[in-house]
């Protein structure tokens, strides 16, 4: 039996490795991936957004990452709690409340900036509108875990949605940028807190995809933490130093681009770093790996690392631009890698709050960066603020290596979750 089981498992990935379009011709996932990219934009959206209508009513970098601050923190701070309340009482019911909170707390958050309100009014508004962000990229995963029903495509729909993903945080920002430097300051928010409102609420009304409430071995694990594996709490660290780089980018390169008196340069700056990103995870998406997800997690946050600490000796647009796209096409893969271990790291019942547990500590990442790089801009010169990515890297990367073991899923967990002396399934890991 076991020999058997060896022999499937070794054979799928490189012989008949489902592919992308086998994947998307599966029947019904397009009526909840379209309204599902929609209603993602808030997360590539929202930071930047704030960032550049703030410094245009206040003149600071420092109180526009602060503001930022306050909404990444708190979608840090309750995406996991989403996570649960989805897991317990369904999709729709989380998602009908919370794209309506998110869209009245961005419009007062837009009106209280125009209006030159104080500091502690946008953060009064900023706090609401980063927790009601909808955590849609782990609701649709968890929709595709109900379609495809432990299929071999289950490979292939971690990738496409680590890809899809990373397509956000090339639409979005870009977006944002164009709508608050050529329309208005305060377009960008605006038309976040849209996009969330509409694709919200055609992602909630797609009923017959969400996962059911409560149904058999999920009622026995839906209390258990994911945060309690020690593995996820590992790559937690190291989503963090990812957020560290978004924001550290999102605050620099706007710095940088005004300093020149190019501010528009910002979006195509921005857009480079993202391309890297999409187009790297789009080839390691495609890929039948053959090495270990912890080596490749290891590898490519080294090579992150590497490439973050030279973003502060940029000093032409050139430049900036070709070691942006080296730092873009460095964190797709690290991300798709580290969504990939959750899978062998917590138990099925968990997954979905393990992955808002991640897409937090982005958010977490992104609001310490933004802020600290928003200050470092201010008080020193222009360019500081590319310091951030830098740090952020360089300490998850010092965690990742001493605590990589933890990575490792227990030979228990796999034998108790499924039922089988599944040894080997370890080894091939």
């Amino acid at each position: 039996m076991a020999s058997t089981v060896t022999s499937e498992s070794a054979r799928t990935p490189v012989s008949s490795r489902p592919g992308y379009g086998r994947l998307l011709r599966t029947r019904g996932v397009w009526a909840f991936l379209l309204p599902g990219f929609a209603a993602r934009q808030p997360f590539a959206m929202l930071t930047i957004s704030i960032v550049l209508l703030v410094q245009h009513t206040t003149g600071s970098y420092g109180t526009a990452g602060a503001v930022a601050a306050a909404t990444g923190v708190s979608m840090a701070l309750f995406a996991p709690l989403t996570g649960r309340l989805a897991d317990r009482h369904g999709q729709r019911a989380v998602l009908l409340p919370g794209v309506v909170v998110h869209s009245l707390a961005g419009l007062s958050l837009t009106a209280l900036a125009l209006a030159d309100a104080p500091l502690w009014a946008l953060f009064a508004a900023a706090v609401p509108t980063g927790a009601s962000v909808p955590q849609v990229g782990p609701m649709v995963r968890a929709r595709w875990g109900v379609k495809l029903q432990g299929s071999p495509l289950m490979t292939t729909a971690a990738a496409f949605e680590s890809v899809t993903d990373e397509l956000t945080f090339v639409f979005g920002p870009l977006l944002a940028t164009a709508l608050c430097t050529a329309v208005d300051p305060a377009a960008g928010l605006l038309t976040e807190a849209a996009l969330t409102l509409v694709g919200g609420l055609l992602f909630a009304a797609q009923r017959g995809s969400q996962p059911s409430v409560g149904v058999g071995g999920h009622a026995r694990v839906k209390h258990a933490s994911a945060l309690s594996v020690p593995g996820v709490r590992v790559l937690i660290v190291a989503f963090l130093g990812i957020g560290a780089v978004f924001g550290g980018m999102q605050v620099s390169l706007a710095a940088f681009s005004e300093s020149i008196g190019e501010p528009g340069l910002n979006g195509v700056l921005y857009g480079t770093f993202a391309a890297g990103n999409m187009l790297s995870g789009i080839v390691c998406g495609a890929i039948a790996w053959k090495v270990a997800p912890r080596r490749r997690l290891v590898i490519g946050y080294a090579a992150l690392a590497l490439a973050a600490s030279g973003l502060w000796a940029a000093q032409s647009v050139v430049v900036l631009a070709g070691v942006g796209l080296l730092v873009g096409m460095c964190i797709a893969p690290t991300l798709i890698t580290g969504y990939t271990l959750v899978d062998g790291l917590v138990p099925a019942g968990a997954r979905t709050e393990a992955f808002t547990w991640l897409t937090g500590a982005v958010a977490l990442g992104q609001a310490a960066a933004v802020t600290i790089a928003g200050q470092l801009e201010d008080r020193f010169w222009d360019g500081a603020g590319f310091l951030v990515p830098m740090g952020g890297t360089l300490l998850a990367l010092a965690t990742l290596l001493a605590l990589r073991s933890r990575l490792v899923p227990p030979v228990v967990n796999r034998t108790v979750a499924r039922g089988v002396g599944h040894r080997v399934p370890v080894t091939v890991d």
